[in-house]
């Protein structure tokens, strides 16, 4: 028996709230010869011309990615759609501003695409776009809630050149959802629908760091300016983005390096991947021994490490009043073919042959951060996404086969 989605193009479901764009779901179910021997059943003499999508009986699995603007995170998201293969591209034929992307599995929309405000708007009322009041948290649950039930949705696009909101766009349920964005776990109905979520946590002189080599070299911005920038976000960040990391099922921390005695260029970092325990489908990634506090330097023989070196750490902690995994990497590689000595002494990290964390790092060398642990972790949490993806599809579809059993 195949169970089929069938998507109307022409009739929204109609509510008492605003038009959420939902396009209509009807389920039709194909059965075997045989089995319509025993079955009976027909569709609406009704009904419309309509797309029809058929697929195993499963829901979307939705991730969530949450960190401030200018953190990395369209580079997380190339690295993870790159480990479930294809490439990501925006729509075929639609807005060319759109800032989703689509490969063979996943869809990524930019949850700035649920501003409620514009760039003109925003400025008239006095909000940035980190302000709950800017952003429509309604709208944001019911498509992701839709999505995940299996409904394709009209979703708004928010134009980051214009500062304008264009027409929607339609989305159709991938077999993995990636919400990105600012607000990702702010809402605690749309907090609900993620199967797995991550925090980027960039420290403020880090990102001080980054955006001054960016914006006064790449934009000729001045140093007073940036300054200005970045403490005018700082009130709306502290109250609305960064405490969303307490929710986080893995944050990627990353900090200046200890490596080197009073350093602010951020140039050598110290990356910290935080991995809540208890999390179903996820089994935090260890150093050596599970559970153990260890503290190691690989530089020697079989890796490469020029001033200031590397430095790995690992360890149970306490993160927010949930017990943690923390694994720590300050200092980068020289050469990352022999990331392959590292790799070998980590576990839990969901690979599928030897050597696949370090195949990605090479096939993206030239990504920032492919030299320290920011790729590193960024590659393994990936990983981990697709090996929970695969739990999730496999228990769903041995549950059917189990309840036939009863």
């Amino acid at each position: 028996m195949a169970i089929c989605a069938v998507y109307t193009a022409t009739t929204p479901i109609h509510t008492t709230k605003p038009n959420f764009g939902f396009h209509q779901k009807h389920q039709l179910i194909l059965y075997t010869s045989k089995e319509r021997s025993r079955r009976w059943g027909r569709l609406s003499s009704n009904s419309t011309s309509s797309e029809i999508s058929c697929s195993a009986e499963t829901k979307t699995v939705v991730i969530g990615l949450a960190a401030d603007s200018g953190c990395g995170k369209s580079t997380f998201m190339r690295r993870l759609t790159s480990v479930f293969g294809g490439a990501a591209e925006p729509p075929k034929g639609g807005n060319p501003d759109s800032n989703t992307l689509i490969s063979d599995t996943t869809t990524v929309i930019c949850l700035d695409d649920y501003h409620s405000l514009d760039r003109t708007g925003r400025k008239e009322k006095g909000v940035t776009a980190l302000d709950p009041r800017a952003n429509d948290f309604d709208l944001m649950y019911e498509q992701v809630k839709a999505i995940k039930d299996g409904v394709a949705v009209e979703k708004p696009i928010y134009n980051h050149v214009t500062g304008l909101l264009d027409p929607p766009e339609l989305i159709k349920p991938p077999k993995i959802l990636v919400i990105e964005g600012l607000h990702p776990m702010f809402d605690s109905r749309v907090r609900d629908l993620l199967d797995f979520s991550i925090y980027l946590d960039i420290s403020n002189e880090v990102k001080f760091a980054w955006k001054i080599q960016r914006d006064m070299a790449e934009r000729g911005h001045s140093l007073e300016s940036i300054k200005a920038s970045i403490e005018a976000r700082k009130p709306d960040f502290d109250a609305y983005i960064d405490p969303q990391k307490q929710y986080a099922d893995a944050v990627i921390e990353v900090l200046p390096t200890q490596l080197i005695p009073d350093d602010n260029e951020g140039k050598v970092l110290r990356v910290k991947l935080v991995m809540k325990e208890g999390v179903k489908y996820f089994s935090p990634v260890y150093l050596f021994d599970e559970g153990s506090t260890i503290s190691w330097i690989p530089c020697g023989r079989k890796l490469t490490c020029s001033y200031p070196g590397i430095k790995f750490a690992y360890g149970p902690d306490a993160y927010f009043g949930n017990e943690v995994s923390v694994l720590e990497m300050d200092g980068q590689f020289d050469r990352l073919d022999e990331l392959i000595y590292v790799e070998s002494h980590l576990s839990n990290i969901s690979t599928k042959f030897y050597g696949e964390v370090t195949q990605q790092m090479l096939k993206h060398a030239d990504f920032p951060g492919s030299n320290n642990g920011t790729g590193l972790f960024q590659t393994i949490v990936g990983l981990k996404i697709r090996d929970l993806y695969e739990q999730i599809i496999a228990e769903k579809a041995a549950a059917p086969v189990e309840a036939a059993k009863v």
